[in-house]
């Protein structure tokens, strides 16, 4: 049997490494490369352990965990017992992470002929699994796991993120109420040039049961104008006359139309407090604001500040703008 102990420890290292920039990101730290290289060059180091007879002793839990210690210890510093203590149980994650991400994978990629041929039983009764793994094959999904590791939590730290300006969003039209989640966008600065009035953007199929075929179809939006004229002549829709075209400027894209209602009734609900207006128009989206459906509208930040009902903000005969909540 050749092992050939130069391409161990290189991979080793490459792993070691991985890790380590795993966690050194899952923590927002930055180590100085220099660091990372040396702590991994330790982690390697004791692999290569295994193959000197005389340094037996050293396999057990102890020893490897003395180890990961000086490793996150050279890596990112000690700093303070807690923030230690957290840089570890990181270093875990992620190595738990990585090594279910094979072992899950490879088990995937078996039939059954070769799962039971890597079964057997010990003297004692016990059942044992012989597991046989290739250095390619280690390395190609170590790599895509933590990839995948990666985007799943940078996909929940945004979440989180926007979970800030999440705000409950009530729109009142007559008899009719819808209720959603919406976003509230600092950066929407979209108003309709004649009424000077906020423009709240929602998703076309929250409306579904009040709108016309017509308007809930897939691509309404890209044909707002004439829609506007087919729902004005359209006398069985009641709400024919709050309809509204809003002038806007698509990103890389010219000037576009798009269709809009004027609402009796807008409250939005935003760190305890209720937002309640009627200087405001809907406008209608009829795609998906939100891949995941996290929200269902875009808010538009005037809502929020009491900015959409100051004076000359409208010439609607509409009640003044009212706060209420704590």
């Amino acid at each position: 049997m050749v092992v050939y102990l130069d391409l161990i420890f290189l991979m080793n290292l490459l792993i070691d490494g991985s890790l380590l920039a795993a966690t050194a990101w899952m923590r927002k730290l930055k180590p100085a490369i220099w660091r990372l290289i040396l702590s991994a060059g330790v982690g390697a180091s004791y692999v290569v352990m295994m193959f000197l007879p005389e340094l037996s002793f050293m396999f057990t839990f102890i020893v490897k965990f003395l180890f990961s210690v000086a490793m996150l210890w050279i890596a990112f510093g000690f700093g303070s017992l807690q923030n230690y203590l957290r840089n570890l149980g990181a270093f875990y994650i992620v190595n738990f992470v990585a090594a279910g991400g094979i072992l899950g994978i490879h088990y995937l990629m078996q039939n059954s002929g070769e799962l039971w041929n890597g079964i057997f039983y010990t003297a004692t009764g016990g059942m044992q699994f012989s597991l046989k793994v290739g250095a390619v094959f280690v390395l190609v999904v170590f790599f895509a796991v933590l990839a995948w590791f990666r985007l799943v939590l940078a996909s929940r730290r945004r979440q989180e993120r926007l979970a800030s300006f999440f705000a409950e969003v009530r729109v009142r039209i007559d008899e009719a109420e819808v209720r959603c989640t919406g976003l509230v966008d600092t950066g929407n600065q979209l108003t309709d040039p004649l009424s000077r009035l906020p423009v709240m953007v929602m998703e076309t199929s929250l409306f579904r049961d009040y709108l016309p075929d017509t308007l809930t179809e897939p691509g309404a939006g890209m044909q707002a104008d004439n829609l506007l004229l087919e729902c004005a002549e359209d006398e069985a829709f009641p709400w024919r006359d709050r309809l509204r075209l809003v002038p806007y400027r698509g990103i890389n894209k010219g000037s576009q139309f798009m269709l809009a209602m004027k609402p009796d009734e807008v409250g939005i609900m935003a760190d305890g407090r209720e937002f309640v207006t009627n200087r405001v128009l809907i406008g209608l989206d009829a795609g998906r604001l939100s891949a995941e459906g996290a929200y269902r509208a875009i808010i538009h930040p005037a809502l929020t500040d009491g900015e959409a009902c100051a004076p000359g903000a409208g010439n609607d005969d509409a009640p003044p703008y009212r706060n209420t909540g704590t």
